[in-house]
């Protein structure tokens, strides 16, 4: 890992990082306090970045400093520590080769991710709870904190639809990978012939915003309801009419929140979601038209199916648009989707830099 020049350039990261702080010590700096606070996330994220660097730098050097020790003498001590310590910098490297393929405006920003079960009935609405539980289990994995802003449950079982935040850095970055059409094929639980059925759910997943994106939303084409909250997502369902819905009338595009305590809150995060909502619209019409002029052929909406989950009369798990797959299903569904984001952001990486 050199200290300059191929992908990664330590002198001019260190040059950012003191020209960041040269302003930050100028004495008109906290004049604008938004900007100020921009200013100072942003150094803080470069610091990480030089951090992290420099810290599995020093890693490789021991390891090679190990290898050259265990050359010249064996020793099952040192055998041990460096096997231990090889594996947990080979982890660091991978996640920190990963993070260097996350380079989208929005990327860095928390996630909002939204299952919603195909026709079907229960088998579809246990699907859909089947990838909420995947979801969760990977975004704790991670050190991201998942809260359920909206929740309702199926008839007989699974659910009906879900919309988690799911918050930390990098986390739409990972998640933009899960967009789209998710297919189940397995031997039904709930069909007493023990058939095999094929079901479906569809991801979308949407960047938090804040409030340096624009999105110009007119207060009169809002209808906003209030509700009791009436699943896994309110701590105290069916007390209050806490939780908030709002319908914008001119696109049809609804968003709820019964995750806090108050209507306010509620109200502010059902807002921020619809902004996203919005905001992605009008991304995906810009796209399509684009592609239009360009005379590319894209599915830039989520109807497509992007990977398919097959339990029977085999295992695999296989995504459709890198190609990768594997025949472990189980840690597939208990939240090891790491391999499929570091492989959809290879595969889009290639999309900009065909050969």
């Amino acid at each position: 890992m050199p200290a300059s020049g191929g992908l990664f350039d330590l002198d001019a990261l260190d040059e950012r990082i003191a020209e960041n702080e040269q302003r930050m010590a100028q004495p008109d700096f906290w004049n604008d306090n938004e900007q100020a606070q921009k200013v100072i996330a942003a150094n803080n994220e470069l610091k990480d970045k030089r951090d992290t660097y420099v810290d599995l730098r020093d890693q490789i050097g021991d390891l090679q400093a190990s290898i050259e020790l265990l050359e010249m003498e064996a020793d099952d001590d040192l055998q041990s520590e460096f096997t231990t310590s090889f594996a947990a910098t080979k982890k660091a490297l991978e996640q920190y080769r990963l993070n260097q393929l996350l380079d989208g405006d929005y990327d860095a920003k928390n996630a909002i991710l939204e299952i919603h079960p195909g026709a079907g009935g229960t088998e579809a609405q246990d699907w859909g709870e089947m990838l909420l539980r995947m979801y969760v289990r990977w975004g704790e994995q991670h050190g991201f904190s998942v809260e359920t802003a909206s929740y309702e449950a199926g008839d007989e079982a699974g659910i009906k639809s879900v919309t988690l935040l799911i918050k930390g850095h990098n986390a739409f970055g990972y998640l933009r990978s899960e967009k789209g059409v998710h297919r189940l094929v397995r031997i039904s639980p709930f069909d007493a012939a023990g058939r095999r059925h094929t079901s479906f759910a569809s991801v979308d997943v949407m960047p938090e915003l804040d409030d340096s994106v624009q999105v110009d939303i007119d207060p009169s084409d809002l209808r906003v309801d209030t509700f009791r909250s009436s699943g896994a997502g309110g701590q105290h369902i069916n007390k209050t009419e806490s939780a908030v819905r709002i319908t914008h009338i001119p696109t049809g595009i609804v968003t709820s929140s019964q995750a806090e305590r108050s209507q306010l809150q509620n109200r502010v995060t059902a807002m921020n979601m619809l902004k996203s909502k919005l905001y992605e619209l009008e991304e995906e019409k810009k796209a399509k038209k684009r592609a239009e002029i360009e005379g590319e052929q894209l599915d830039i909406g989520w109807g497509s199916q992007i990977r398919s989950y097959v339990f029977h009369p085999y295992t695999m798990v296989k995504d459709n648009r890198s190609g990768y797959e594997t025949h472990n299903g189980q840690a597939v569904m208990d939240g090891d989707l790491d391999p499929f984001i570091n492989a959809f952001l290879q595969w889009k990486l290639s999309q900009k830099n065909p050969q």
